[in-house]
């Protein structure tokens, strides 16, 4: 299974908010031990870079930043993404570019707190504790 985990889902674990930040490591650290394939949006690495730098400054922000690329490949955001995006339907245009880059990368889900923003996707979409059971972790990672 290739996961497309979104922006949202990172930030809970490099920002450590709460309530989210058990299952949102949870799904990082089943990318991290090769229990799935764990791909993030070309855009969500800038974002996140950003969002990071004004709450931890810059060199931990680029700290954080390739210690993500250490466990997760890259989608490519071009053209073509951006293009296939637009014609979607999907209300958000962010939300479609990330779901038109994880079709175009090969995943096979995405994974991201905000379900309901991706009424019109292709693929799957999981929310972190969902994503959990279809690996069939959630179990072991409450016992």
């Amino acid at each position: 299974m290739t996961a497309l985990v979104d922006t949202n889902v990172v930030l809970d674990v490099l920002l450590a908010r709460e309530p989210f930040l058990m299952e949102s490591a949870s799904v990082l650290d089943s990318i991290e031990r090769s229990r799935c394939r764990g791909v993030l949006c070309a855009t969500s690495v800038t974002t996140i870079h950003y969002i990071l730098r004004r709450a931890v400054g810059t060199r931990e922000s680029v700290e954080r930043i390739r210690s993500l690329f250490s466990i997760f490949e890259v989608a490519v955001v071009n053209r073509s993404v951006l293009e296939t995006a637009m014609a979607t339907g999907m209300a958000d245009y962010e939300d479609a570019v990330i779901h038109q880059a994880a079709v175009q990368s090969g995943a096979t889900c995405v994974v991201t707190k905000n379900v309901l923003d991706f009424k019109k996707a292709k693929l799957p979409v999981y929310t972190p504790s969902q994503f959990l059971r279809v690996l069939g972790l959630e179990e072991k990672r409450n016992s």
